[in-house]
């Protein structure tokens, strides 16, 4: 099972193993408080797309086909299609406020379409 879950709430152990997808660290959370499992840098969206994506809910349908574009040629997705086969609950951390709008829900759905 895959979940979400923001940064900045409290960890708790149905979470499993904890991933932050971020490309950057999240402002104010300490390593400690974090509970980190892995920090997936690498499956987070080009620079130039979070820019340009600024999670404006608008571009939404357009950011998703081009990050999904990237997940497709990402070495960083078989990492963590392992890492979530040999966990029973992964969680995907992100920083993001908007729970529906963040590249990880899409990266969630990404991953589910993988292992159809």
């Amino acid at each position: 099972m895959i979940q979400l879950k923001r940064i900045y709430d409290a960890p708790s152990p149905e979470d499993g193993f904890r991933v932050l997808v971020d490309r950057l660290w999240p402002r104010g959370v300490s390593r400690e408080r974090a509970m980190l499992d892995l920090w997936l840098k690498a499956i987070a969206p080009s620079p130039g797309l979070r820019v340009w994506w600024d999670h404006d809910p608008a571009r939404l349908a357009e950011f998703t086909a081009r990050y999904c574009s990237e997940l497709d040629g990402n070495p960083a997705v078989g990492e963590l299609t392992r890492v979530a086969s040999e966990h029973a609950v992964v969680t995907l951390l992100y920083g993001a406020r908007d729970p529906v709008v963040n590249h990880a829900a899409v990266l969630r759905d990404y991953l589910a379409e993988l292992s159809g």
